[in-house]
């Protein structure tokens, strides 16, 4: 603002020296020039910055050998003097500037359409007999209300001087021009950095595209315009160097959608601040290769990672890619010298120029520092079996219970599968395919699509179940959270439905949704049926009653689709119920239902 001010007095008091010169006979005006710069590029970074706390600046060709100046004026000599003496004073210019006459240069290339240079006298002057108080209380009103100031506007160049402020690019400068060309649709080669015939033939395409001389050489102004294209679509993200020392991370982030919002190690969380749905998590963290490969493994387990998606385990590194209708996800992180750093990027998907372009940026500027975060860090009360970390982990439809019936792993479950299901699980995620199904009777057959070794197989009884005898249901009551079925114990109240039919066995026992599909065993741990699930329709029963598929029904079942269960030898002898629950765990199996 100083700068401003003193150089506003400087041109009006130079308009009242002039005029004296003129009077005098002294003729022409002269320059402060306080920069020098070898190429276009460089002269139009300093003649915006030098405008934006300067008045009365220009730009100039020195003498046609490739270097430019920025100087000020024009002015009398006399005034002159004293704008480089009180300039240089309070630092506003550098010490080594001078004043110079227009004889010194060859042509002026800043403002656009100007030429000082062919006028006798400068352009800027006050009314004749405007004295410095006058002038000090204009400046004083300017400071007030002050006018806008244009931006400098790029000076373009000729094809030689294109060449000329191209040769100044590094290596990295001119891949990136290779890269927006190919984003543009004009350059299919290799990003190599080399401007060769095909780089040329790109170029002079995307000139014509964009109503310029297909000259095949970009000047500095359409380098510009083809980079501010290319990086249009990361306008009002409000990319971001953020620095966390907590987590050890330097990295740009999109703070003008997400901010953050805590630290749930080993996650620094940034959650959306607005109508874009984006995530953005820090990963920082101590361990070893196992604690990597362990991260790789319950990063799949969140819902933040759709089950969709390429991904890839190293030695040393892994990189997760969920996708689904809602949002993508990019998880990557690496481990060195005991620390394992990365980030994931949740995006919404249909946007993925812009998300691939964001990931680029994330990616390249990606930095390690010293530390990891405490893994005590962010811990509050606000705990759930449903979160990892503050993420919430991905969760079924529905689960059932099913058991093994043979060595291969074919699963009998209830037949809600057959309909609505995604995929289906068994155990620990593995996929399996429904191979039969009986609407009828409410059952399914399930076959895993790799291998399983059950540690024990479904034996099924070959006779029907004694009224009021004892039995034992296996399930999963609470869809797999206790990691192990349940037993519910009950007798069996009929060998029939409720209406006379045959096949079903009616039971007194009081089961859960998730006990459905679950074996029902005799005292000696024959397998009696398998649990039907509880009717969703207007009639209600009495909590303690239940149905279950006969085991003569479901032998027909699989011999339908082709197979033999094993049948339970006759009088076997009642278990003892640590037998009974071993026997259980070993045949039943949790079964899920995902979009």
């Amino acid at each position: 603002m100083i700068s401003r001010f003193l150089a506003a007095i400087f041109v009006m008091v130079a308009g009242l020296g002039m005029a004296q010169a003129q009077q005098t006979g002294d003729t022409g005006p002269v320059w402060v020039q306080i920069e020098a710069q070898p190429n276009l590029a460089a002269i139009n970074e300093a003649l915006r910055r030098r405008a934006a706390s300067l008045n009365d600046v220009n730009g100039f060709d020195l003498d046609g050998s490739g270097w430019f100046v920025v100087a000020l004026g024009p002015y009398d000599p006399e005034t002159a003097d004293e704008v480089l003496r009180e300039l240089r004073r309070n630092g506003s210019i550098p010490r080594d500037s001078y004043v110079t006459q227009s004889s010194d240069y060859a042509r002026q290339i800043w403002p656009v359409g100007a030429d000082l240079l062919a006028q006798d006298t400068p352009a800027p002057q006050t009314e004749a007999g405007t004295d410095l108080a006058q002038a000090l209380e204009q400046v004083e009103q300017a400071q007030a209300d002050p006018a806008p100031q244009p931006e400098p506007e790029v000076v373009d160049e000729t094809p030689r001087e294109a060449r000329e402020s191209e040769a100044q690019l590094s290596r990295d400068e001119r891949a990136s021009l290779q890269v927006a060309l190919e984003w543009a649709g004009h350059y299919q080669g290799r990003i190599d950095a080399q401007f060769g015939a095909g780089t040329r033939r790109s170029m002079a395409a995307w000139q014509t595209a964009n109503g310029h001389d297909n000259t095949g050489v970009l000047t500095t102004r359409q380098r510009a315009e083809l980079l501010a294209q290319y990086n249009a679509v990361l306008d009002g993200l409000g990319l971001e160097r953020v620095a966390d020392p907590k987590a050890g991370i330097q990295m740009q982030i999109p703070l003008g959608v997400v901010k953050f919002a805590k630290y749930e190690p080993p996650f620094a969380h940034f959650d959306a601040t607005g109508d874009i749905p984006a995530r953005v998590l820090m990963i920082s963290q101590e361990g070893t290769q196992d604690t990597l490969y362990g991260l790789y493994d319950i990063m799949q387990t969140l819902e933040i990672v759709p089950e969709d998606g390429p991904r890839e385990r190293g030695r040393d590194s892994f990189t997760l890619v969920g996708e689904n209708a809602s949002i993508v996800s990019h998880t990557e992180a690496r481990i060195e010298g005991g620390e394992i750093k990365g980030f994931t990027l949740i995006w919404p998907a249909g946007d993925e120029e812009r998300r691939t372009r964001l990931l680029r940026v994330m990616q390249d500027s990606f930095v390690r520092t010293g530390g990891t975060l405490d893994p005590g860090a962010g811990y509050n009360e606000a705990q759930s079996v449903d979160l990892i970390s503050g993420l919430e982990i991905r969760k079924p439809k529905f689960a059932r219970s099913g058991f093994y019936i043979d060595g291969r792993g074919t699963v009998v479950t209830t037949s809600e599968f057959a309909t609505g299901c995604g995929r289906i699980t068994i155990e620990d995620g593995q996929d399996a395919d429904i191979v039969a199904t009986d609407d009828g009777l409410g059952v399914s057959v399930l076959r895993p699509r790799g291998a399983v070794a059950p540690i024990g197989v479904a034996a099924l009884s070959q006779s029907a179940p004694r009224i009021q005898s004892e039995v034992t249901l296996a399930g999963y009551s609470y869809g797999g959270v206790l990691g192990a079925p349940s037993l519910t114990f009950g007798t069996v109240s009929d060998i029939r439905g409720l209406n006379g039919e045959e096949g079903i066995n009616r039971l007194a026992l009081a089961p859960l949704d998730g006990d459905a599909g679950g074996p029902v065993l005799d005292s000696g741990g024959a397998v009696l049926g398998m649990l039907l699930p509880r009717g969703d329709g207007a009639r209600t029963l009495p909590g303690d009653v239940a149905f279950a598929a006969g085991s003569g029904a479901l032998a027909r079942v699989l011999a339908d689709a082709g197979m033999t269960p094993a049948a339970a030898d006759t009088g076997t002898a009642a278990l003892a119920p640590a037998q009974m629950s071993e026997r259980a765990a070993g045949i039943t199996v949790l079964v899920s239902c995902w979009e």
